[in-house]
């Protein structure tokens, strides 16, 4: 049997598994993920490397593999945990091994060790003043230079060496080579939050708040765990729930891992942790160097951490006892990698905390159609919060018909109820929030009469627009020329839906001269640490209205916003795209929780054209109950995640003829393994949205399958169709499981 091994796991230059022969005596001991010291290199010096694999077939010459040295004693460290959960991963999404552990291991980039170094005298003060008199009669000016300034001050900052004193290197190697100084340096580690103290706050826990409080500290003191789902409206408490929670852990010694969706809810969040847990808090996020990043995974290795807060990366901090694991806002659909191993940030938690012994926490005001229908099945423990914490009443929701205003002869893209609204808010000073529903901008073609949007009779999910003139399926290819009458009703008012926020703000400015209005989208928020100026700005109330895309409904906290106007709500019900009423129901209901939440009552206006479609009326209603009973009837009906499981294969290539028969081939070879399993169904291949992009043609095959492991067994044998077939070089082939 052979090992493949992979070493030196620390450095960026990851790309290489060297194989090893396994002794018999370890034979059935080893598996992925553990450690093992290994001879390297022409002098066989041993180091230690991980295993990533194990198999029969040797890829080199017999008589130049090397055979493993030992299995270390000392426990399982913690990258080998994350090394095992790498294999698991690749195995579970596709890819290969060294995508997989550079997805999961803390990478060193070589500039970025930032290190501080000192220079310390090593003589005693009548030894320096000789050394000191001996350089002045040399004339060793430098020398002199820098003796002088050890005598004032023994230990010296080593920039101040260099750019006060003008002393260069090979001055302060010299002095070192005769034992005069000696030259010490220490890791620094860069973190990118301003210090600011701890505050103990004594928390009056709502009953609900309370109940899941006790449940979660029992069952884990008991060694219980489990992954629980908090189902709590907007407003409920969930955070102060989570800082419980950890505290707990923290007490028992362990670390916990808060991911966080957005890089816009951060800071209003990290502060509320930092202000419990002081400086054991860390933060990753997108905006942070490498070398920031790689300084915040070392602190939580050496155990100066107790929680890390980021997004869905921080998954992989390498704690070296790890107890708990909370996913905010569990909904969002950024916790998929669109890299690959296309993982899912919730199911990876789960693997890793069930191989750690750790706790998974779940929670959103809007669960996921996967998670609640886990925890109805009794995999998940449900816990539900129905009321807000300081017993708020959730906002008023008015549903305005588009048709109508249109009908009555507004054109404008804000309708005459929240113009009103919004008169009645400037004149009492309260604020503003005007959402614009961006998700599948102008994709899909529908009536601004009777609201008909065009669609896949195949797929029930609507037709996109393409350039060419033509509207497609993203799902099965179906295509059929664009419409410019309404094939409904027979209106000339249709087409696609045109509206940014910039001609938004403009709109509010001609309407209302006198309104403050910030703007926040990907143009407004380029710079580092935009988001938290527009957001704090707001937050000061320095502006009457703010205006954005769905980074400004995510999680924010202003008491002084009483009214939400959601623009364009059905621009996500028609993206091509299964989840898409799903994706609006959460958007909405997240949206109107947003407006309320301080004394004053909230108020929210939902613009539609659809305003009868059950993602609407029940975001209105903010009935998740009435929402999950209809979605996963349609979800069985159509056999689509979460009751059924979709693989999507992705291939691209720059030759359009080649690309097509290599597409006939891998449909053909996937239709001829699946022959056993009755319930395996094979779609396409399709365009996926974008046909070509930068002269790469581009293709999907949907792959349907009652049960997961049925999924991973048929991507494992296409991987090895691939590998022993030459034609396929020249094609890009990966794997999306249940995409988003």
């Amino acid at each position: 049997m052979f090992a493949d091994v992979i070493v030196d796991i620390q450095h960026e230059k990851l790309d290489k598994i060297f194989q090893y022969r396994i002794p018999e005596e370890m034979e059935g001991r080893l598996e992925p993920g553990m450690q093992v010291l290994v001879p390297f290199g022409k002098g066989n010096r041993q180091i230690k490397g991980y295993v990533t694999g194990i198999s029969e077939e040797c890829d080199y010459d017999l008589s130049k593999v090397k055979e493993i040295a030992e299995i270390p004693e000392r426990g399982v460290e913690i990258e080998a945990k994350l090394v095992a959960l790498a294999a698991w991963m690749k195995e579970n999404y596709g890819g290969t091994m060294i995508q997989a552990l550079k997805t999961v291991l803390p990478i060193k980039q070589k500039e970025n060790a930032k290190v501080k170094k000192r220079l310390r005298l090593l003589l005693d003060e009548e030894t320096g003043k000789r050394q000191l008199h001996y350089y002045l009669e040399k004339n060793q000016k430098a020398r002199a230079r820098l003796m002088a300034a050890l005598l004032d001050d023994h230990l010296l900052e080593y920039e101040l060496v260099t750019k006060k004193l003008n002393i260069t290197l090979p001055v302060i190697r010299a002095l070192e080579e005769q034992g005069v100084l000696a030259i010490e340096s220490e890791q620094v580690f860069r973190t990118p939050l301003k210090e600011t103290g701890r505050q103990e706050e004594t928390i009056d826990y709502t009953p609900e708040q309370r109940r899941i409080i006790d449940r979660f500290r029992e069952d884990y003191l008991q060694g219980i765990r489990h992954t629980y789902l908090i189902h709590g409206v907007t407003g409920s408490g969930k955070t102060e729930v989570y800082m419980e929670m950890i505290r707990t852990v923290v007490e028992q010694g362990r670390q916990a891992i808060v991911l966080i969706p957005e890089i816009a809810l951060t800071y209003q969040t990290v502060m509320r942790f930092y202000r419990r847990f002081g400086d054991r808090v860390a933060i990753m996020n997108s905006r942070l160097s490498a070398g920031e990043r790689y300084d915040q995974m070392m602190r939580a290795r050496a155990g100066q951490v107790d929680v890390m807060i980021g997004p869905r990366s921080a998954l992989f901090t390498p704690f070296p006892n790890l107890g708990l694991i909370v996913i905010d806002e569990e909904h969002e659909p950024t916790y998929k990698s669109e890299q690959t191993p296309r993982y899912h940030a919730r199911e990876t938690a789960i693997r890793r905390a069930q191989t750690e012994d750790a706790g998974v926490v779940l929670g959103s005001a809007t669960p996921s159609m996967e998670a609640m229908y886990r925890a109805r099945r009794g995999e998940y423990v449900l816990f539900e919060m129905k009321n807000r914490s300081r017993m708020q009443q959730m906002a008023q929701v008015y549903t305005v018909d588009m048709r109508e205003e249109l009908k009555n002869g507004n054109r404008l893209i804000l309708s005459r109820k929240l113009m009103e609204l919004m008169a009645e808010r400037l004149a009492k000073g309260e604020q503003t929030m005007l959402f614009l529903n961006r998700r599948g901008y102008s994709g899909f073609i529908s009536c601004r009469e009777c609201g008909h949007v065009v669609k896949c009779p195949h797929c029930d999910v609507s037709l996109s627009v393409h350039r060419d003139g033509t509207m497609r399926c993203h799902y099965c290819g179906y295509e059929q020329p664009k419409v410019t009458v309404c094939p409904e009703c027979g209106s000339r008012y249709i087409g696609e839906f045109r509206a940014g926020t910039q001609q938004i703000e403009d709109l509010v400015h001609q309407a209302f001269p006198q309104a403050r209005v910030l703007r926040m989208d990907m143009d407004t928020t380029r710079q580092k640490d935009a988001h938290e100026k527009i957001l704090s700005a707001f937050a000061n109330e320095e502006a009457d209205v703010l205006v954005g895309t769905q980074m400004i409904v995510k999680g924010h906290d202003f008491p002084n916003v009483t009214l939400v106007g959601v623009l364009a709500a059905d621009m996500s019900l028609y993206t091509a795209d299964y989840r898409s009423g799903e994706r609006t129901f959460q958007l909405l209901t997240q949206a109107a929780g947003r407006a309320g939440r301080g004394e004053k009552p909230g108020e929210a206006v939902i613009q539609t054209y659809d305003p009868s479609h059950y993602a609407i009326e029940t975001a209105a209603a903010q009935d998740y109950e009435a929402f999950y009973g209809e979605e996963i009837r349609y979800r069985e009906l159509m056999g689509y995640p979460p009751v059924e499981n979709l693989l999507a294969v992705f291939i691209s290539g720059e030759d359009e003829a080649l690309l097509e028969k290599g597409c006939r081939y891998l449909k053909e070879y996937i239709l001829r393994v699946s022959r056993g399993s009755r319930d395996v169904q094979v779609i396409g291949p399709a365009g996926p949205g974008i046909d070509k992009i930068k002269d790469v043609y581009r293709r999907v095959i949907y792959v349907k399958a009652g049960r997961y492991e049925i999924l991973v067994e048929i991507k494992n044998r296409v991987e090895r169709y691939i590998e022993i077939n030459s034609g396929f070089d020249r094609m890009r082939i990966q794997f999306d499981f249940n995409p988003m």
